[in-house]
């Protein structure tokens, strides 16, 4: 049983010590609240909420978990969901927030976004980002070639190669640009090798990881049975499910809905 050190007795307000029951000057037994009183953990992180987000670490490994208890919680360098060691976080970068019994996920205009894990396939819209991996791809649209001559007659002379109606453009740190495919039998493959782009230096992708591909005149982005996944950037907002990954700049967080 734990308890104070001491009580005071409310017939007579006399000290009582530690683990005695009775008042050792009047008799008046100690309050039953009192004998059964425990210490309990202070902290709002002890408190259950409906969802909470859990940082992932490496294969298997959990770091620090946030308890979703409030209405509406910011993720960013200095929101409720801290993020302060990455300096690809906005100090409000996206915000979580229940709409009924729904969680929704929404970007606060942050320069690098914040991407979802791909569950099934998905249609692209031009200006799309990809993550794959520890790389990240613009989806951009084509327009028909301008292959025409001068007035003199001369064409333009370029590597020939099948009109594309789309391609990827691999986006750079610091906001270069990288290697650009353009889809050539309507279709375009990123992966370590045997892809129409290969990133062999990058561990975290699989050897055929992701495809776009041109589908009755819709773009759709699909992962292929990858080990840790394709991401595509939220556009605006999205209502999250459980067991939903998404990354934050570098932190990778997956989403636990209670009950």
């Amino acid at each position: 049983m734990e308890q104070a050190r001491t009580f005071v007795c409310r017939a007579c307000s006399t000290p009582i010590p530690l683990q005695h029951k009775f008042c050792g000057r009047c008799g008046d037994p100690v309050a039953t609240e009192h004998q059964t009183a425990k210490t309990m953990m202070f902290g709002q992180m002890q408190a259950v909420g409906r969802a909470r987000l859990v940082i992932l670490r490496g294969e298997g490994m959990e770091g620090m978990s946030y308890q979703l208890v409030a209405e509406s919680h910011i993720i960013g360098r200095t929101g409720q969901i801290a993020l302060v060691d990455d300096p690809f976080v906005a100090p409000h970068h996206a915000e979580l927030f229940y709409r009924g019994a729904s969680l929704i996920l929404r970007d606060l205009g942050s320069r690098n976004g914040v991407y979802l894990r791909l569950r099934e396939p998905v249609e692209l819209r031009a200006g799309d980002h990809i993550l794959a991996g520890d790389e990240v791809f613009r989806f951009e649209l084509l327009g028909a070639p301008a292959n025409g001559p001068d007035p003199d007659g001369t064409f333009f002379s370029n590597t020939p190669s099948k009109a594309g109606s789309f391609r990827l453009v691999q986006a750079l740190e610091g906001g270069g640009d990288g290697t650009a495919v353009s889809s050539r039998e309507g279709a375009v493959t990123v992966g370590r090798e045997g892809s129409d782009i290969n990133l062999p230096a990058d561990g975290f992708l699989s050897t055929e990881h992701f495809k776009v591909a041109e589908v009755g005149g819709r773009y759709v982005l699909s992962d292929l049975s990858s080990r840790n996944g394709t991401y595509l950037r939220i556009r605006d907002e999205v209502e999250l499910k459980h067991g939903d990954n998404l990354f934050v700049g570098r932190n990778l967080l997956r989403l636990e809905i209670n009950g």
